[in-house]
């Protein structure tokens, strides 16, 4: 039986990509971080990390796996979820630029544009302001980083580029539990954004303890 004080188990999704890197900056975060890699494993966790990697081979993956459709389901019944670089466009309802057919979990209402920075000669480090995200600007690493081209009403826009080409793009969005970021910041050393999210799942635990939705 899980006590008050227990530690948020969070899984990240590990077919692909920077697995490693994100249950680190979990468990400085104060989660028990776990690898998810079947079905059985993802309803054990409490969150769930879709980290950078990439996205069609993911997606590709998970259905494989049997865990696309249980990802889906998890996220829509309100499963907390991030996503770096990949991640989001795994979490975005819609997509531009993909290969034809790319499946995507969804759960953001976002318009998510592929490789909108350009390809791996294009990745760039800048400094992104999160709106509520206290300490300062984070050194924020884009690698063939998707951004939002579109938001739905039901979506706070916590981050954007400022200055150069790319002014105003949106990199990082929340809705409810789910929040996506366009860098990764379990590159950097700076586990703010982490922490963030753990935070998000011990508010929905508790939530779920008091019977709220």
């Amino acid at each position: 039986m899980r006590e008050p004080t227990d530690p948020p188990v969070v899984g990240v999704l590990a077919l692909q990509g920077d697995v490693r890197e994100h249950v680190a900056a979990l468990r400085a975060g104060g989660a028990e971080a776990v690898a998810v890699r079947r079905p059985g494993e993802l309803a054990a966790v409490d969150g769930i990390v879709l980290p950078g990697g990439e996205s069609t081979t993911m997606a590709t993956l998970a259905a494989r796996w049997g865990l696309l459709e249980p990802l889906r389901d998890a996220v829509r019944a309100g499963l907390p979820a991030y996503g770096s670089c990949a991640g989001m466009i795994l979490l975005a309802d819609r997509l531009l630029d993909a290969p034809p057919g790319q499946r995507t979990v969804g759960g953001l209402d976002v318009t998510v544009r592929r490789n909108a920075f350009g390809r791996q000669v294009d990745s760039f480090e800048t400094r992104v302001e999160l709106d509520g995200l206290a300490g300062g600007p984070l050194h924020a690493v884009f690698i063939r980083a998707p951004w939002v081209e579109e938001a739905g009403p039901g979506v706070q826009v916590l981050g954007r580029v400022v200055g150069g080409a790319a002014d105003g793009r949106i990199v990082a969005v929340r809705q409810g539990d789910v929040v996506a970021t366009s860098f990764h910041p379990e590159l950097t050393g700076d586990r703010r954004v982490h922490a963030l999210f753990v935070d998000i799942v011990r508010r929905h635990l508790a939530d779920a303890e008091r019977g709220e939705p």
